[in-house]
């Protein structure tokens, strides 16, 4: 079905036109001037599809793919150079590097969630890589979905770049039936292991930015006013469907009640006493998942909030207690506005439930005593960790965002991006006279192991001073150096 597309694409790759630095920073240019010369638009399909506000698009969505733009351009020659090596005593007068390379044609599959800034800003680093791309947007979000393939037509370069929108079907033949050469998922873990087994078959690297039940931790050292404030801010932005979001709180007994009451006070804050009628809140992306969020209230005890509207696709801020053990909220993912609080008796027994079951892509802690920030980061694993704050660490391009185990595999933003669609190339150019080399050829001899040794074996570090030093009298003093081994070897070989 795809083949022709396809097969377009990686002639343009194979054209080598990706590989040079004044296309990429064309490419890269064009899709700054998709999104400024776009805003409306985007901000129509994003309230159709999520009821997201202006504020949410531009923090939430464009903010992101605009500073990897900014950062891309600013450093993409920088990236684009190649790492020199260290190199050992016998090869000091030879090239050795790490080349980055793209890795050809690249299959980019978006989220719904986040529908532009989940497909769009992985794309960012693939065309500074210089790679051609298929982006595969979520058909979950369809008015935002279109939306990219009109414009990344318009913008891009189309023999470079292809937007498939795609059902299930669909996208299961272009996964399982066409061969990339690296995979780019955002969504969840179900989807993510068959899209590992699909590419499997042909060895294609996967990046997979995945979920998991995100534990948040407060403790009764926090600052309950700020505590709540951001845990609203964060559980219940874009209807809690953030892979992000913290999926449930841990604290102990005597600050729950405070909390939840703290937690109560700031959404209405921020959405009002009926978040139905406020422009800020927004929806969830389909009646399916709505249903899906009402089952997972069996077996729980609603504290706050439980309206729902499954015609309006509306999910009111919902806090839960006493759930039971055998609930499914417990096990599954929640993505969305529902946040359970589980009562702790300490730090430690809060670390165990964290480190029970499978790694989380983000954990968070609040807390204003050191010992325990200090002892939940030592002591746990997770993709990322916020402390005192939630979300806002993903627009900072400088940190890798990725999951470990079960959240994902591997990870991108800023530079990170652009390393994760680059191919690293060994690359050793020989500049050594042959004389210097005579040493090593067989028929071997004692004498020559003798000579060998200091120069291949390693006897710890060096200081740069003396490693400077040591490779200067090395060049200076190539001229004997080649006459004096050339004798020791002919001389061996004639007595051995």
């Amino acid at each position: 079905m795809f083949s022709a597309e396809l097969e377009r694409l990686r002639n343009s790759y194979n054209s080598h036109k990706t590989k040079s630095i004044s296309w990429r920073r064309d490419q890269v240019r064009a899709m700054m001037r998709m999104i400024n010369e776009n805003r409306d638009a985007i901000g129509d399909a994003l309230k159709k599809d999520l009821n997201k506000s202006q504020m949410d698009m531009e923090l939430m969505e464009l903010m992101c793919v605009h500073n990897d733009i900014i950062d891309t351009l600013d450093n993409l020659e920088e990236r684009m150079k190649p790492d020199k090596c260290r190199k050992s005593l016998l090869s000091v007068m030879n090239t050795v590097e790490v080349r980055k390379e793209p890795f050809g044609v690249v299959l980019v599959i978006g989220a719904w969630n986040f529908p532009f800034m989940l497909t769009l800003q992985p794309l960012v680093g693939a065309i500074a890589a210089g790679n051609c791309a298929v982006i595969k947007p979520s058909e979950l979000a369809p008015e935002s979905g279109a939306l990219i393939k009109q414009l990344v037509e318009k913008y891009l370069d189309p023999d470079c770049f292809s937007v498939i929108i795609a059902g299930p079907k669909e996208s299961s033949d272009l996964i399982n039936n066409h061969r990339f050469d690296l995979i780019f998922y955002t969504g969840g873990s179900f989807v993510g292991k068959l899209i590992m087994q699909a590419a499997a078959k042909h060895l294609t690297p996967v990046i997979l930015e995945l979920g998991g039940k995100n534990p948040c931790y407060v403790d009764k050292s926090c600052d309950l006013d700020c505590t709540a404030k951001r845990i609203a801010w964060g559980k219940w932005s874009n209807a809690g469907q953030a892979c992000v979001a913290p999926d449930f709180i841990l604290c102990e007994q005597a600050i729950r009640e405070p909390l939840i009451e703290k937690i109560k006070e700031k959404v209405r804050e921020m959405y009002g006493d009926d978040p139905k009628n406020s422009e800020s809140y927004g929806r969830i992306v389909n009646e399916r998942h709505v249903k899906r969020l009402r089952a997972l209230l069996e077996g729980v005890e609603i504290v706050y909030g439980g309206d729902i509207d499954e015609s309006d696709r509306y999910f009111a801020p919902t806090i839960v207690t006493n759930v039971k053990e055998d609930a499914a909220i417990k096990n599954e993912e929640i993505f969305g506005p529902i946040l359970p609080i589980y009562i702790v008796k300490d730090i430690d027994e809060a670390i165990s439930i964290m480190n029970d079951g499978e790694k989380s892509l983000q954990l968070s802690v609040f807390a204003r005593d050191r010992k325990v920030i200090d002892k939940v980061t030592a002591k746990t694993s997770s993709g990322g960790i916020t402390v005192n704050d939630l979300l806002i660490q993903h627009g900072e391009l400088d940190l890798p965002f990725g999951g470990v185990g079960d959240s994902g595999i591997g990870n991108y933003h800023g530079k990170y991006t652009f390393d994760t669609f680059s191919q690293k190339r060994s690359v050793y150019e020989s500049f050594t006279p042959e004389l210097m080399n005579v040493v090593r050829y067989p028929p071997y001899s004692q004498r020559q192991l003798s000579v060998l040794r200091p120069l291949v074996f390693k006897s710890g570090p060096i200081p740069k001073p003396i490693w400077f030093f040591l490779k200067l009298a090395v060049i200076a003093s190539a001229g004997v150096l080649m006459a004096y081994l050339y004798k020791i070897v002919t001389e061996s070989k004639k007595f051995s």
